[in-house]
């Protein structure tokens, strides 16, 4: 029979750093970009950028393993998102980590860390954004008023970001190479077939 937790939804970090101390068989899914993962992850994890996950193949694999399967990203939208593809493949047991990896770090609990070159991909989006509306509201200044337009539609991306947690910028960026590619030499990440 499955334990009692496969109808948990959702753990809190402290909860899920208790079980982990206690020794307890977790598989951690974080989905992620290679960087965000070489900034900061819960120790275990393995790396699954979301673009990249197989939901089928997780279920073949994960076929009558009860175990549940933790899925974490760095506030919580695109694990929700991972957690919501996992369960229309028909995976069982997925446990969403409350707050993502920014509430594991708030609360102080510890982080394996990666050399990465990568700036964050939340800093990628705030230099873009930034970019553009400044450029925006310098050509509305000095060439034309329709430049004005540029920093209307970051405004508002920004906002929609906000109210639903989907950053459409966030996932652009996400595909670019220089996202991609920055811890796969260590063969824990970048794989749609998890350990």
């Amino acid at each position: 029979m499955p334990p009692a937790t496969q109808t948990e939804k959702s753990v809190n970090p402290r909860e899920l750093h208790r079980r982990m101390t206690e020794g307890r068989q977790l598989r951690l899914v974080d989905v992620r970009t290679p960087g965000e993962f070489a900034t900061g992850h819960v120790a275990g994890a393995k790396l699954i950028p979301l673009d990249e996950l197989d939901a089928e193949a997780l279920c073949r694999e994960r076929s009558g393993d009860f175990t549940p399967l933790y899925v974490l990203c760095q506030f919580g939208g695109r694990a929700t998102k991972a957690i919501e593809k996992l369960e229309r493949a028909g995976v069982r047991g997925c446990v969403l980590l409350e707050g993502g990896t920014q509430a594991w770090v708030d609360a102080g609990l510890p982080v394996e860390k990666e050399a990465s070159r990568v700036i964050p991909l939340m800093r990628q989006v705030q230099i873009v954004v930034g970019f553009v509306s400044a450029l925006g509201s310098l050509l509305a200044l000095t060439v034309h008023p329709f430049f004005a337009l540029m920093p209307l539609v970051m405004g508002s991306g920004l906002m929609f970001a906000g109210l639903t947690g989907i950053c459409g910028l966030a996932l652009i960026l996400a595909k670019m190479p220089w996202n991609k590619s920055a811890s796969c030499k260590s063969g824990t990440c970048c794989s749609s077939e998890p350990k």
